[in-house]
């Protein structure tokens, strides 16, 4: 899958080792490395679709600011935010997000959704 980024930023960020685990501590650093390397190995998206989404356990975000946005779990409650990119998105028939033609992704951040 293509991975980009939000700004170059958290690019630099998520590129070096030092940076992210100063930002995030390293048990939370590692967690992204994996999350990261289970993107940069999968086809589309929709290798994530549950059930495979095992421990990741990613999911579409519907609740106002969210909505439109995908997250996959790291350490509670922490999660990393992504969306879709492609203009336009890949849709189903039922208007839905069509997992299974996500190729390219745009990582957003790292932050608790619950607040």
């Amino acid at each position: 899958m293509d991975i980009s980024f939000n700004n170059n930023k958290l690019k630099k960020t998520f590129n070096e080792g030092a940076q992210l685990d100063a930002k995030h501590g390293k048990h939370r650093a590692t967690k992204i490395r994996n999350r990261m390397a289970e993107f940069r190995a999968a086809k589309s998206l929709m290798d994530f679709w549950p059930p495979k989404s095992g421990p990741a356990r990613c999911h579409e975000l519907t609740e106002g600011k969210r909505a439109g946005q995908l997250s996959v779990d790291l350490d509670h409650p922490y999660r990393l935010i992504f969306v879709p990119n492609h203009n336009p998105l890949p849709l189903r028939t039922d208007g839905g997000l069509d997992w299974s033609r996500v190729t390219a992704i745009t990582i957003i951040g790292v932050e608790d959704t619950h607040v």
